[in-house]
């Protein structure tokens, strides 16, 4: 298959280019880097990235980005960066990719833990995760020649832990190496509007 990793110079996205890389053409995006580059927040730059590589068969996002922050110093700004980046880019990934992905194809998008397991500081993401749980769940009856969703749910990750640990007291963490086989079952399976949890 040929997949587009969005996200794929980062620490899950390179994880999961390594995973499947043996058995698919990977065409890695990262923001600056990769083989090619988009900007989340700009349609036009989305637009862009699916006109270079064309027909494509699945594309993953493992990117998104959030503000941590207590909620009563939070700002309409804060949450927007949330909002715009991680939802909105993905789900802007999905409307407008659905216009170049093959019959059949995948996408998966990345969500995080927080949606189930909220923390203090966390209020942004626990917001963003839930929405893209729920668009996924809805997004799956609505795709049509046998497209497919699903959203990969990660808690912290072991690789992160020396700049987030401290906000995730108490979680257990997951290398990046096992999140990237919750993106090869959703890429490589047949289910549809699953939340794959790896916690």
């Amino acid at each position: 298959m040929k997949i587009i990793v969005v996200g794929g110079t980062g620490t899950i996205g390179k994880a999961v280019v390594n995973e499947l890389k043996p058995r698919h053409e990977m065409i890695v995006v990262g923001h600056e880097t990769g083989d090619l580059q988009v900007d989340l927040e700009n349609t036009s730059s989305i637009e862009k990235l699916f006109n270079t590589v064309g027909a494509f068969d699945a594309l993953i996002s493992t990117t998104g980005k959030v503000h941590f922050g207590e909620m009563n110093q939070m700002t309409p700004e804060h949450y927007a960066l949330g909002l715009n980046n991680k939802l909105m880019g993905q789900v802007n990934l999905v409307l407008i990719g659905s216009r170049f992905i093959a019959d059949r194809g995948s996408f998966t998008l990345t969500s995080g833990i927080l949606s189930q397991d909220p923390i203090r500081f966390g209020t942004s993401a626990s917001m963003v995760n839930g929405a893209l749980d729920s668009f996924v769940k809805a997004a799956a009856i609505e795709l049509s020649r046998g497209i497919r969703i699903n959203c990969v749910s990660p808690t912290v990750l072991t690789e992160s832990l020396i700049a987030y640990g401290d906000y995730f007291r108490g979680f257990e963490s997951v290398s990046a190496k096992r999140v990237a086989q919750a993106f090869s079952k959703s890429v490589e399976g047949l289910q549809t509007g699953q939340i794959y949890s790896v916690s």
